[in-house]
C-alpha cells in the first residue's frame, strides 16, 4: 500500500528527487520523467506540482539558495567587538564550514552550480552573497584589531567571504586533503597578517 503525501509534503519529495538527480548527474539530467522515477511516482503527478520543468528547477533554486542562507545567518557574525574579533571570525568560518559538510548537496548547487543550470541560480546567489557581505561588512567595519577601524568594510568583507567560499569548494572538492582543523589554521594565521601587529 502506498503512503499518500499532503501536497506540501509530495512538493518536497519532488524537489528532493530533483536535487539528487542534480548532485548524480548534473541539470542536464533533469526531466520530467527522471524526477517521477527518481519519486517513485508517475509524470501527472509531478505536472500536478509544477507546470514545467523550468517551473520545477527554479522551486529547486528557490529552496536551496534560501535553505543555504538560513544556515550561513546562522553562523556568521554581526557585532566582533563582543571578543577577539579574529577568533570570532575563525569561529563563523568554522560554523560555515561545517553546514556546508552537513548539507554537501546544497552547498555544491550553490557554490559550484554545474553547466546548463538555471540562470535564476546566479542571480538567487548574487542576491543571497551581497547580503552576507552587507552583514560581514558591518561586522568588520570596526576593524579586526580594536582602534584599528577598515578603511574600507565592504571591501574586506568581498575578500573575507572569497576566501571562505574558496576554502569551502575546497572542503567539498576534496574533504580528505582539506580538512576543516587545516583551513581555520590557516585562517588564523591569514587573519593575523590583516590584523597587523598588536
Amino acid at each position: 500500500m502506498t503512503t499518500r503525501l499532503t501536497a506540501g509534503a509530495r512538493r518536497e519529495q519532488l524537489l528532493d528527487a530533483t536535487k539528487a538527480i542534480v548532485a548524480r548527474r548534473g541539470f542536464h539530467a533533469v526531466s520530467i520523467e527522471a524526477v517521477a522515477r527518481e519519486a517513485g511516482i508517475t509524470r501527472p503527478i509531478v505536472y500536478g506540482h509544477f507546470a514545467d520543468l523550468a517551473g520545477l528547477l527554479e522551486a529547486l533554486v528557490i529552496r536551496e539558495t534560501a535553505r543555504a542562507l538560513e544556515q550561513l545567518a546562522a553562523v556568521l557574525p554581526t557585532d566582533l567587538t563582543e571578543g577577539d574579533p579574529s577568533e570570532l571570525l575563525v569561529a563563523a568560518l568554522r560554523g560555515y564550514l561545517e553546514v556546508v559538510a552537513g548539507d554537501p548537496e546544497t552547498w555544491r548547487l550553490v557554490l559550484m552550480p554545474q553547466e546548463g543550470a538555471p540562470a535564476s541560480l546566479q542571480e538567487q546567489v548574487g542576491r543571497g552573497r551581497a547580503a552576507v557581505i552587507a552583514q560581514l561588512a558591518d561586522a568588520v567595519g570596526p576593524g579586526l584589531v580594536a582602534g584599528s577601524e577598515s578603511p574600507d568594510p565592504e571591501l574586506t568583507a568581498r575578500l573575507l567571504s572569497a576566501l571562505a567560499d574558496e576554502a569551502a569548494r575546497l572542503l567539498l572538492s576534496d574533504p580528505a586533503g582539506y580538512p576543516i582543523e587545516r583551513i581555520l589554521r590557516f585562517a588564523r594565521w591569514a587573519l593575523a597578517q590583516l590584523a597587523g601587529p598588536r
